[in-house]
């Protein structure tokens, strides 16, 4: 039964195969070394996504959660800033600043912050499944921001959703732990933001570049992070000495691969193939972190956890399949 639900986990397997094999096929105009730029680039959204999770995890064993997740944001910011002024990017206005700065705090404080910070009391795979959730409450932002009505398939997925969430969430060793509860409401108050803001996006006035425009979003949020690593105490109880290598190797890849490598690579499919194969990686990062944080860090999985996977999973890939056909005409 264990094996069969793990199979099932991604139910869109079919559309995840049909995507890889309907991109490497040559077409005209696209050379072979574009299509091995773009199946890298699948690769990369697929897996190192995947695995932010778990480095996440281990990093946050031994770093305090708004220091760490400051420290990359804003490294990474700089990073990607100083990389946008060498190859002349356009002038920021100040217009751009003031977008970016709300973008940043939703985004990567109240977004990501919440999320590190709860992974110090629930494990990898299970925030990856909970995060699962969050593009039923982008559906819920655009009817409510601008005016999307959802369907039938929408709605249906929604409501797969909910039950899933409720499954994931109601199992007795969970909801004894108060920990655990508190973490819960901290990951859905940073979903909300994260929700709420991709709507923003769509419609905000940020540079033309979405390079540029990311380094401009991390530079305010991390920064913003920071302080409340202060206030927070994480300052105090960080200790240098006390941080394992392992920690620090994800610190880097989470800085890296994360913020900046897995970025660039999403941006550049939405250039070069369709959107919604690009978007794929919604359903597969969760089936990665899950896997990675079962095989790597001896998660427990339960009969329940998968159950709820799949109801999850099954309402993201029934709002996508809608998204796809509304492209399509």
């Amino acid at each position: 039964m264990r094996a069969f639900l793990f199979f099932y986990l991604c139910p869109s397997f079919h559309q995840i195969e049909n995507t890889l094999e309907t991109t490497s096929t040559p077409t005209p105009g696209r050379t072979q070394s574009e299509l091995g730029l773009i199946l890298g680039a699948f690769a990369v959204t697929y897996l190192v996504w995947g695995s932010t999770y778990l480095a996440n995890w281990w990093a946050v064993r031994s770093i305090p959660p708004f220091l760490l997740a400051g420290a990359r944001f804003t490294f990474a910011g700089l990073l990607m800033y100083v990389i946008g002024l060498a190859i002349g990017q356009a002038k920021v206005t100040r217009k751009h600043w003031r977008n970016a700065i709300f973008a940043g705090f939703l985004l990567f404080v109240v977004g990501n912050g919440a999320l590190v910070w709860a992974l110090q009391y629930i494990d990898s795979g299970i925030v990856a499944l909970m995060v699962a959730f969050e593009p039923l409450m982008v559906v819920g932002f655009q009817w409510k921001m601008r005016g999307l009505r959802p369907g039938w398939k929408t709605l249906a997925g929604i409501l797969l959703g909910i039950f899933g969430m409720a499954l994931l969430v109601g199992q007795p060793d969970f909801v004894s732990d108060p920990h655990w509860v508190t973490a819960l409401v901290a990951i859905f108050i940073g979903m909300i933001g994260w929700a709420y803001v991709s709507v923003w996006l769509t419609e905000a006035e940020l540079p033309n570049s979405t390079f540029q425009s990311a380094s401009l979003q991390m530079l305010a949020g991390g920064p913003i992070l920071l302080v409340i690593a202060v206030f927070h105490g994480d300052f105090q109880a960080f200790h240098f000495a006390e941080v394992t290598a392992k920690a620090w190797w994800s610190l880097g890849y989470l800085t890296l691969g994360g913020s900046i490598l897995a970025f660039t690579a999403f941006n550049f499919l939405l250039k070069k193939v369709a959107t919604e194969k690009v978007v794929t990686n919604t359903y597969v990062n969760p089936v990665v972190a899950l896997f990675l944080g079962w095989s790597l860090n001896s998660e427990h999985i339960s009969n329940q956890s998968l159950m709820a996977s799949v109801l999850l999973l099954g309402g993201v890939v029934l709002i996508n399949s809608r998204l796809i056909r509304r492209r399509r005409k």
